[in-house]
């Protein structure tokens, strides 16, 4: 299984709504709360291409995007492959 990285805020919905589906499929993460660990923001907008809303959502080396780009991956049945 490829490891699944997310940067996120404690009270961002969007983060909330991916870290709930990656939990109802009972996949491991590791959530870097940039709102925690402000120094990590940078390294999250260089790793995400310029993306600085969160979430930003990595899987192995592929940055995903945020929430909806997962959900539409979720949607179209191609989510479960890159896991």
């Amino acid at each position: 299984m490829a490891q699944v990285e997310l940067y996120t805020t404690g009270t961002c919905p969007y983060c909330i709504r991916a870290k709930a589906l990656l939990d109802h499929k009972n996949v491991e993460y590791k959530e870097i709360r940039i709102d925690q660990f402000p120094e990590q923001r940078s390294q999250m907008i260089e790793r995400a291409n310029g993306g600085y809303t969160v979430p930003q959502i990595f899987i192995g080396e592929q940055h995903i995007g945020g929430c909806d780009e997962m959900m539409q991956l979720e949607n179209e049945g191609r989510l479960n492959a890159l896991l």
